[in-house]
This record gives structure tokens, C-alpha cells and sequence, in this order.
């Protein structure tokens, strides 16, 4: 599945989250645990997004790193979608 040039959003499933932190030893700029143990997408600001289903853009430098993480994420629950439709391109429901 292609998604060169095409822009990207993150989100994580925080019912899903194992805490492992997997996700940020590959991608510290774009995960980060919070507090509670659980990861969170955070965005060019820093900050992080704690709000259900907050997303953050791909940093397209990242791509290759927020899809490893994704694939070794063991809850399953980093999501990585269009921007342009919504569908899931990596995660537990892509296609």
C-alpha cells in the first residue's frame, strides 16, 4: 500500500494500550507515556493530545518509524490513517 506524499494522521486507542512505550523508543517526537502509564500522540507543540481519539499529523520525516511502531505495538492500538478519507492504512483495521 502506497501512501507516499500523502498526508497521514495518528491516533492511539488508549482502551488498548499496554504502556510498553514500544511506540516511543521508535518514535519520541510523535509518542510520548503520559502520567497514567498509557501512551498519547503529542504534536509539533509538544503537547500531548489526552482528548479520545485526538490525532496528530505524520510527520512525513517519521513515516517509516510511526509504522514500525504501529506494527510492533503489542495492544494493538495505534492507528494510522488518510487524512484525505479517514481509512486506516496501518493499524488493527487497515485493510
Amino acid at each position: 500500500m502506497s501512501t507516499e506524499n500523502e498526508p497521514l494522521e495518528v491516533w492511539i486507542d488508549q482502551d488498548l494500550c499496554t504502556g510498553d512505550g514500544i511506540c516511543v523508543q521508535f518514535a519520541r517526537d510523535v509518542f510520548e507515556l503520559d502520567i497514567d502509564g498509557l501512551a498519547y500522540v503529542k504534536g509539533e507543540d509538544d503537547e500531548l493530545r489526552v482528548e479520545a481519539g485526538a490525532t496528530v499529523p505524520v510527520p512525513p520525516s517519521l513515516l517509516v518509524e510511526v509504522i514500525d511502531a504501529t506494527r510492533k505495538c503489542p495492544g494493538e492500538c495505534i492507528h494510522v490513517r488518510r487524512v484525505s478519507d479517514g481509512s486506516e492504512v496501518y493499524g488493527p483495521d487497515a485493510d
